[in-house]
């Protein structure tokens, strides 16, 4: 395969400049299309069949920065597999350019595979991507992964929802285009409630802070979850009072999923920070 990053804003040539046939035939190629797919939160074993088929044959595989090697290894040796830097608060390129580059090489005939880390339709930036392709007349098509929060349970011997605790459960970011996200804190304080919030680790003062405002218990489990189903998983288990500071002190930098109201259960294995024994047999 041939691997290219994408450090700076770079333009793709004339559409049918692109994939040419090795032949030197300069006419215009048949379209190709555009599969966005959610390799889920790291864990190789973790990822589709479909999804690992698509890969396989794809002819352009573009992705983002948490996608792991072992899944990229999965494309063909011909491929052209670019990645287009996306992470949080990391370099990367503009999603407009991220877009030219799905079209541009549609339009030149390849079958394109746009990776995403967990599920392309949680915080994925999918309907700006699928906006461009419908604008530009080419077919997609979308293919689930597992979410981080499902993995993240998942790790902490947890389910989401439990009969006589929570009847929903809501996945929140913890910033948006403003900055810090602002979310419905009066729900989210109340007893049983739960929540995952993705990229929360730099926000976590703030929501700490937005949550015992609107009178969320100091002693709320908070369980963090950074690099789910990854071999390098680190779990921190904590209360709402103190939870920012624990991570510090085990160094979480993400990425990773905050669960409120969640903590891990007894048997659960290396858990780097714990405030009392009792968060861990607690829900």
């Amino acid at each position: 395969m041939f691997h290219h990053a994408i450090n700076a804003v770079e333009r793709m040539p004339d559409r049918p400049t692109l994939l040419k046939a090795s032949s030197g035939d300069a006419a215009v190629p048949k379209r190709g299309r555009v599969v966005l797919v959610g390799t889920g939160p790291g864990d190789p074993d973790l990822l589709t069949v479909k999804a690992a088929r698509l890969i396989a044959a794809a002819d352009v595989v573009l992705h983002d920065r948490l996608v792991p090697q072992d899944i990229l290894d999965l494309a063909g040796r011909n491929a052209l597999v670019i990645e287009t830097g996306k992470k949080g608060f990391g370099p990367s390129i503009a999603q407009g350019d991220i877009n030219d580059l799905m079209v541009g090489h549609a339009f030149a005939g390849a079958n394109v595979v746009r990776l995403k880390s967990g599920d392309p339709g949680i915080f994925g930036r999918l309907d700006e991507e699928l906006e461009a392709l419908d604008a530009a007349g080419i077919d997609w098509d979308v293919v689930p992964g597992v979410t981080s929060a499902s993995a993240s349970a998942a790790a902490i011997g947890q389910s989401l929802t439990k009969r006589g605790r929570n009847s929903s459960f809501r996945i929140l970011t913890g910033h948006d285009i403003d900055g810090f996200a602002e979310h419905d804190w009066r729900a989210l304080a109340k007893p049983g409630a739960t929540a995952a919030v993705y990229m929360g680790v730099k926000a976590s003062a703030f929501l700490r802070g937005r949550m015992m405002m609107h009178g969320a218990h100091a002693g709320l489990p908070v369980t963090v979850v950074e690099n789910a189903s990854r071999a390098s998983q680190k779990i921190v288990s904590s209360t709402l009072a103190d939870f920012p500071e624990a991570l510090k002190r085990a160094g979480i930098r993400g990425p990773a999923v905050l669960l409120f109201g969640l903590a891990p259960r007894a048997a659960v294995a290396a858990v780097t920070d714990i405030q009392t024994q009792d968060l861990r047999e607690a829900l």
